[in-house]
């Protein structure tokens, strides 16, 4: 099976309006930030985002929320984009705020094939609305379901043609347990490397969870920055 392909485009040739998409990354470290330009580019439209965050403004999933192309997102961390802020405000997204650790195991549930698991995270507030709740040695526990995706779409730093992936320092974040979470995951590397040159010992996401690669362009590697409040 040919997991190659020569673009973000090519890669994300059948994303459709309405599709459930996964993004690596956490702050601005280790965005797909080809894949992100590959649709604003298409135009796709009612997307539903998982993600840590929401990028900023200018940057990561910010250019999608600048083109109103998120319906929803399902983050933990949201902080850092005023243009998301503002839809939210005013009832123009849908948002899904979750811990930081349920979004993260809910995640790793779905890489593992286990459809639920027990958290006391959010017990006792909004975020317990609607869910089961149980008792384990007197403390109380929510449900929450594992988190599956459409499409996961993540940044290594590099990847053979098989699909392996090595990611470098903090960058790996989210992106080794979205990358098993997909049902199509679309991997774009700083570097595709021939089968045999990736150190075994090294691989981070075996290439058997990714069905397509692309060696990316262009990246910015921002660093976060204090923001302050205009006066």
């Amino acid at each position: 099976m040919n997991k190659i392909f020569n673009s973000a485009a090519a890669a994300l040739h059948d994303v459709q309006d309405g599709s459930i998409i996964m993004l690596g990354g956490f702050g601005l470290c280790g965005i797909p930030e080809n894949s992100i330009a590959a649709l604003v580019e298409k135009g796709v439209s009612n997307l539903t985002c998982i993600s840590n965050n929401a990028g900023v403004d200018d940057f990561g999933l910010g250019l999608l929320l600048k083109t109103r192309q998120i319906k929803k997102m399902m983050s933990s961390y949201v902080g850092e984009n005023a243009e998301f802020e503002r839809q939210l405000l005013q009832g123009e997204l849908e948002v899904d705020l979750i811990p930081q650790g349920t979004l993260a195991t809910r995640i790793q549930m779905a890489a593992m094939g286990i459809p639920a698991f027990y958290t006391p995270a959010g017990y006792g507030t909004e975020i317990a609305a609607g869910k089961e709740v149980r008792e384990f040695n007197g403390k109380m526990y929510l449900m929450e379901t594992a988190l599956h995706a459409d499409f996961a779409m993540v940044k290594a730093w590099k990847g053979d043609k098989f699909g392996n992936l090595v990611f470098r320092k903090t960058t790996r974040n989210f992106s080794a347990s979205m990358a098993k979470a997909g049902t199509v995951t679309i991997a774009e590397v700083e570097e595709l490397v021939e089968p045999g040159d990736l150190d075994p010992d090294c691989i981070h996401v075996a290439g058997i969870y990714v069905h397509r690669i692309f060696e990316g362009k262009n990246y910015s590697k921002r660093i976060e920055r204090r923001t302050i409040r205009l006066q």
